[in-house]
């Protein structure tokens, strides 16, 4: 199955969380927070948006940070995706 986002929706891939600190301490599962870094899986069309023109920034591929709280969890097929609108998306990390 595959998700195709409407308007100006995107699907993320939530990156895995560090399992231990950069001074070297494990953490437990329970306590980690999620990271707020994501992998673009599928960007909508844009389009006119609340009488807005929406023109889409991010593409397919792009690893990006994301509002802490945005959007929605979706499971298909075993695999967790995020759907979020573009404007949750804080920054594109680039290379």
């Amino acid at each position: 199955m595959k998700l195709v986002p409407l308007a100006d929706r995107v699907v993320l891939k939530q990156l895995v969380a560090e399992e231990t600190t950069k001074s070297g301490i494990v953490l437990p599962g329970q306590n980690k927070e999620k990271p707020q870094q994501a992998e673009v899986i599928a960007v909508g069309p844009g389009g006119i948006i609340d009488g807005k023109e929406v023109k889409m920034e991010v593409k397919a591929g792009d690893q990006v940070i994301y509002s802490k709280y945005a959007g929605t969890d979706v499971k298909i097929d075993d695999e967790e995706y995020i759907i979020v609108k573009q404007s949750d998306i804080l920054a594109v990390i680039a290379e």
